[in-house]
């Protein structure tokens, strides 16, 4: 009997019961415990198939070329021979493996070569593009390409902003006060009066619709919802395809900027046009006094004018900085935007010609010009106060400090009341004319992202840090 394994006698011999396969005990059951097979047929085989066979020890005796020492030496001399050749088949093999591994590094090297240039070559275009008034910027309408002038606004609209700036600078400072508008008193009296779960997380920006009932926002997942304070349900949820970064009314449609550079508009929860786009990220949107005109940003250094009657791109004016946010004159002949160099600039809406410069230090994050005209507000990131700029003066008349960080300020109708924004708590402050002085009538600790005011000021519209929507009322 020979071992199927080995092929030598077995000293302590067994069989398969499946196969009848003769192995040395000690092989099968090593075998067994790694593979749980027989190894000839490759069918399964336990410990508990073996039988073992009875038969007389087997004596093994000594190989005959073992039996002097010439036959030793040679023994000896073979084995040296075959380690001497396994031995250089490992350096080759060491050798080849370094060669190979030496090619792999150099072409690692030259691919971050390769990328590196491509990088600094990919920045030097985009600095270049946003330093260069382009005549024949590209800019959709409904999938449509339309070269537009870069700085001009067409005739019709220029004067519609003429008119605009008419009619609202001569009726500003005459302006009373609504009869039924919030006073000091009601704006103390804010509680909670409703809180909406989370339904858009990563939101940073609500806007309402003129009634004051209709609240848009969206976040990160790319969408964005149209909620009725008064009904609290959602209307429409809007599919806007990347994280939604700024949204705005245009009457009763919804305007929604992206983080993919997109400006969309939707009706009745369908999108029904893309007015354009910028070279990167949006980050802010802003609709003109007259309704005709509508503004967005975008870390590619520029601002766009957009001709709503015809849905197309008016103009498009590129800047010193990425900008970080913006907002219209209440007039409408201003244009103001904050860049990332931590300049304010204000540009002429019609001729998109730069006008003044303020400096804010860091990153403004919010602006919002006040509607007595002369003033406006401006938060920088990560500070604890609010700056009040005089246009007149061209300089900081106050500075409020809220004692917690503020990300947004948003004046009312009547240019009393701010309300600011941040982490820590929702404030508002009043200017009083009479006294020339400032207080605070209301300051609740409740983290907020953005508020805005509800109609004739009488509620704050709160969009908290977790997506959710509170409702500040007396």
């Amino acid at each position: 009997m020979l071992c199927a394994i080995s092929g030598e006698a077995p000293q302590v011999p067994v069989a398969s019961r499946k196969s009848g396969n003769v192995f040395e005990k000690r092989l099968i059951e090593a075998h067994i415990a790694e593979h749980h097979t027989d190894p000839v047929t490759g069918e399964d085989l336990s410990v508990d198939d073996l039988i073992e066979l009875k038969s007389a020890r087997i004596v093994r005796p000594r190989p005959p070329t073992l039996t002097s020492i010439p036959s030793l030496l040679h023994a000896f001399q073979t084995e040296w021979d075959a380690i001497a050749l396994e031995t250089f088949t490992l350096k080759q093999q060491l050798a080849q493996t370094r060669q190979e591994l030496s090619t792999a590094l150099y072409q690692n090297d030259a691919a971050t070569r390769v990328i590196a240039r491509l990088t600094r070559e990919r920045d030097e275009a985009r600095d270049a593009l946003s330093n260069v008034t382009i005549s024949a910027g590209g800019a959709t309408s409904n999938g449509d390409a339309m070269q537009v002038d870069s700085q001009e606004l067409p005739e019709a609209l220029a004067t519609k902003v003429d008119e605009t700036q008419a009619k609202l600078s001569s009726t500003r400072r005459k302006r009373p006060v609504p009869e039924n508008w919030a006073t000091a008193e009601t704006i103390q009296a804010f509680e909670s009066t409703q809180s909406i779960d989370p339904l858009y997380p990563g939101s940073s920006l609500v806007s309402l619709d003129e009634s004051g009932d209709l609240a848009l926002f969206g976040g990160a997942d790319g969408v964005a919802g149209i909620y009725s304070i008064s009904k609290k349900e959602t209307i429409h949820a809007l599919e806007c395809g990347s994280a939604v970064i700024a949204t705005s009314w245009w009457d009763s449609r919804q305007v929604v900027a992206t983080s993919a550079g997109a400006v969309k508009v939707f009706e009745d929860g369908a999108e029904i046009c893309q007015l354009g786009s910028h070279a990167g990220a949006a980050t802010s949107l802003a609709m003109h006094p007259s309704g005709q005109i509508l503004a967005s940003t975008g870390v590619d250094k520029s601002f766009i004018f957009y001709d709503l009657s015809n849905k197309k791109v008016a103009s498009h004016i590129y800047t010193e900085s990425e900008i970080t946010c913006s907002g219209f004159h209440p007039d409408g002949h201003l244009f103001a935007v904050g860049g990332k160099d931590g300049q304010i600039r204000l540009f002429d809406v019609k001729s998109g010609a730069s006008m003044a410069s303020f400096d804010a230090g860091d990153p403004p994050q919010s602006i919002s010009f006040s509607e007595n005209g002369t003033w406006f507000a401006s938060i920088v990131r990560g500070q604890t106060s609010v700056a009040i700029w005089d246009l007149r003066k061209m300089a900081t008349i106050k500075v409020l400090e809220i004692g917690s960080q503020v990300e947004s300020v948003h004046w009312d109708y009547t240019g009393q009341f701010a309300a600011i924004a941040g982490p820590g708590c929702v404030s508002v402050q009043q200017y009083s004319k009479s006294t020339k002085s400032w207080s605070e009538p209301f300051r609740k600790a409740i983290p907020a992202k953005d508020v805005q005011w509800g109609s004739e000021a009488s509620s704050l519209v709160v969009l908290t840090p977790e997506g959710g929507i509170d409702i500040l009322s007396s």
